[in-house]
């Protein structure tokens, strides 16, 4: 049993560390204003841009009430996926299971760093215009054009759970113009991060695999030879 606990909050961890130190690298060298840089070719480049959602950029609402919500949602996800992987480690499930819940909790808690401690471990980083948007602003627009803007920049609160998820990892490639409907729009619109990509491959390995997760359990006279 203490290999499955090791193997699946290592993954977590290992996922949690090279997620961070991409986002704070991301944050630390670029800002809003630079270009795009190819990273294969012109289909897949680093983009740097900061969200209030969850994966993909996904949102429950705009304002204070739906970032608040969604921070509190990925909070009790948290809680009971850990749970939930640490019951399922005691009825001695597949590995490759624990693993699949591993990148899917790992990925929640990427995202929720972000939100919880950003806006004070990088209040340096602030845009000033928007970093005291609450003392200055007027609703969710602002003017801003005494910092060098063109036009009226969109304003959030900050502070403990509303700190932005930084997203920086973007697909460039479009649908050939035959395509019906499609044809001329990007392929996947969406930029993400190591913990999106983490949560995208642990619930599409369930979704694939779900017959073999969920199958029937074996007799409890089956023995593990990894414990």
């Amino acid at each position: 049993m203490k290999k499955r606990y090791l193997i699946t909050f290592g993954v977590v961890l290992l996922i949690l560390i090279v997620d961070q130190a991409v986002k704070i690298w991301v944050k630390t060298s670029f800002s809003y204003d630079d270009p795009s840089i190819s990273i294969l070719g012109d289909w897949f480049k680093l983009n740097y841009v900061e969200n209030q959602g969850m994966a993909f950029g996904a949102t429950l609402g705009g304002g204070i009430w739906g970032k608040l919500i969604l921070s509190l949602f990925r909070v009790a996800a948290i809680i009971a996926i850990t749970y939930y992987i640490i019951k399922q480690i005691r009825e001695r499930v597949s590995i490759e299971f624990l693993v699949v819940t591993g990148l899917i909790l790992a990925g929640a808690a990427g995202n929720l760093i972000d939100s919880m401690f950003y806006d004070f471990l990088f209040a340096d980083y602030f845009d000033p215009c928007i970093r005291f948007n609450q003392l200055q602003g007027s609703g969710n627009w602002m003017d801003c054009s005494y910092y060098g803007y063109t036009e009226e920049v969109e304003v959030r609160n900050t502070g403990f759970l509303f700190g932005n998820v930084v997203d920086m990892f973007q697909f460039d490639a479009t649908w050939p113009s035959w395509v019906p409907w499609l044809g001329g729009s990007q392929v996947f619109p969406a930029i993400w991060n190591i913990a999106d990509a983490a949560i995208s491959v642990g619930v599409i390995m369930v979704l694939i695999r779900q017959k073999v997760y969920f199958a029937s359990k074996p007799s409890d006279k089956s023995t593990d030879q990894d414990e």
